[in-house]
């Protein structure tokens, strides 16, 4: 061995990691090459201590319920689209105004592949089939630029939202591609910032190391709350600083129906004096498999529905609520001073959670083994466990069919999560949309379908949610409407008051079109 590779061997023998050089003398120039520059930049020793730490925490949460030391969130930290209707408006109207002033920014965690989707792209890159065949970055672009235009029409000014995309290793490339290829979807080059998240090393049940290959490390992304290390290592919060930038509106990229720097919650956030907030749907289930947002022991947390029991969960307050309804929807809003504090001072104190995988690796003999069975496991951090360092934590409730349906897995029967629920989700808003503006759909016959009341007052880019018509059936009406044309559901009177559409409605910036099932 050279004297490099001599002093790499010495320095995993120290950090018990000896095994990753087995196959060196079977490795190519070029491979070993490649292996030395890779194990050099890593800190085995650090990487040592997350394991101890996050197996001791994953032992000691197996035991423990949370139970006991849980409380609701409490009435006065929490603004709801549905209890507080009478301020929607004017959290609507500050939160505009601090988008105006290029106040804002948007940080979105884009990190994730579709695998379980069936593609190997960025999920961001995910085609749902609506009629536009708009991708979710295209359609999370288009509500930023729509956003600017309403906020600097209002004020008379032109503005900007900075978008900050972090990917991961696997993802970075193609997604730089893609927006590239796209001309940034009409969004200032310079306003599009793309940074990655770090990776670990999948590990073992012992401590070491996983080989995905002779020359090659099992690695993985560091989870969503990578952010925080990837905030910091990449310059982020200097580049926030420089333009000027206050609050950071933090969301995930698999959300088909997210309000992207949605101005109702940034001002409600603000008139708060909040310094972190969390975006929140009810849970309405007790058995969903969804973090509620609530207090442990006095601080604010999300805790996951394994950590609590079924008496817990369904616990009910005397409305009929579930006393644990704030389903966490990871849609969040930071202050830039809470954010530097996280990257200066609390980051290093996250611990990582541990998730047991199925990772395949090669055996002592060089070969590729695909185990049945979780072999080890990969070390992640939660965006949202900063949340009990804030000074003034707020909670905003909306609801789940305007504001959240996930893309996370391939369609198949009955499916949850699915390109389907996705497609349909954003349809059924949009044709609630086109109810509310005094537009009606008709059958094949000319028959109008008929539109149940559900209650308010349009033109808003937060649509009074109770005033929302549903249509007479359950059956998703094809109707699409692109964010250039509206964010929330305002402007649209002029386009289809008294006006009847024929499904499949689309409504774009070059005016209605009704699409017939044989073409145009």
């Amino acid at each position: 061995m050279d004297p490099r590779s001599s002093r790499l061997a010495q320095r995993l023998a120290e950090a018990d990691q000896s095994h990753l050089l087995q196959f060196w003398k079977e490795l190519s120039p070029e491979e070993q090459a490649d292996m030395t520059v890779e194990l050099e930049t890593m800190d085995f020793q650090e990487i040592n201590g997350f394991f101890k730490r996050a197996m001791k925490l994953s032992g000691s949460n197996k035991q423990e319920k949370v139970d006991t030391r849980m409380e609701p969130v409490p009435r006065e930290v929490l603004g709801s689209v549905t209890r507080d209707r009478d301020c929607l408006k004017d959290w609507e109207q500050e939160g505009l105004h601090c988008i105006a002033q290029s106040k804002v920014a948007v940080l979105l965690l884009a990190g994730g592949q579709g695998t379980r989707l069936g593609v190997s792209y960025p999920k961001g890159m995910y085609d749902v089939g609506l009629p536009s065949h708009k991708t979710l970055f295209q359609i999370q672009a288009e509500r930023i630029l729509k956003l600017e235009q309403l906020a600097g029409q209002q004020h008379k000014t032109k503005c900007c939202i900075p978008w900050y995309i972090m990917t991961s290793g696997r993802t970075m490339d193609a997604t730089k591609e893609f927006f590239s290829h796209h001309n940034y979807f009409g969004l200032e080059k310079d306003n599009v910032i793309f940074f990655q998240q770090g990776m670990l090393p999948a590990m073992d049940y012992n401590g070491k190391v996983i080989l995905e290959s002779k020359a090659k490390l099992s690695m993985a992304p560091d989870g969503n709350g990578g952010l925080y290390r990837a905030v910091g290592a990449n310059g982020i919060v200097e580049d926030m600083e420089r333009r000027g930038i206050g609050l950071i509106h933090v969301y995930c990229v698999d959300n088909i129906l997210v309000k992207v720097a949605d101005p109702a919650f940034i001002g409600f956030c603000v008139q708060k004096g909040a310094d972190c907030g969390a975006k929140v749907v009810e849970k309405t289930n007790p058995t969903e498999a969804v973090g509620v947002v609530c207090k442990v022991d006095g601080r604010y947390q999300v805790v996951e529905y394994s950590e609590i029991t079924l008496a817990t969960a369904e616990t009910r307050t005397s409305d009929g609520r579930l006393a644990f309804n704030a389903g966490n929807v990871a849609n969040h809003f930071f202050s830039l001073s809470f954010l530097q504090d996280v990257v200066k001072t609390h980051e290093p104190q996250l611990q990582h959670h541990v998730a047991q995988k199925k990772i395949p690796y090669v055996d002592e003999q060089g070969r590729l083994i695909k185990p049945n069975k979780p072999n080890g496991i990969k070390m992640e951090k939660f965006v949202f466990d900063i949340f009990q360092f804030a000074k003034n934590f707020v909670v905003y409730e909306v609801l789940r069919e305007d504001e959240f349906s996930p893309l996370k897995n391939a369609d198949s029967q009955d499916g949850k999560d699915t390109p389907t629920t996705a497609r349909h989700a954003l349809m059924s808003l949009h044709h609630r949309w086109v109810l509310n503006a005094g537009g009606h759909f008709i059958d094949e016959n000319g028959t109008r379908v008929p539109a149940i009341p559900r209650a308010g007052a349009t033109g808003s880019v937060s649509a009074d949610v109770n005033i929302n018509l549903k249509d007479g059936t359950d059956l998703p009406i094809k109707c699409e409407i692109s964010p250039t044309v509206s964010y929330g559901g305002e402007g649209l009177e002029v386009l289809v008051k008294e006006r009847e559409f024929r499904p499949t409605l689309v409504i774009d910036e070059t005016g209605t079109h009704e699409l017939v099932k044989n073409g145009v």
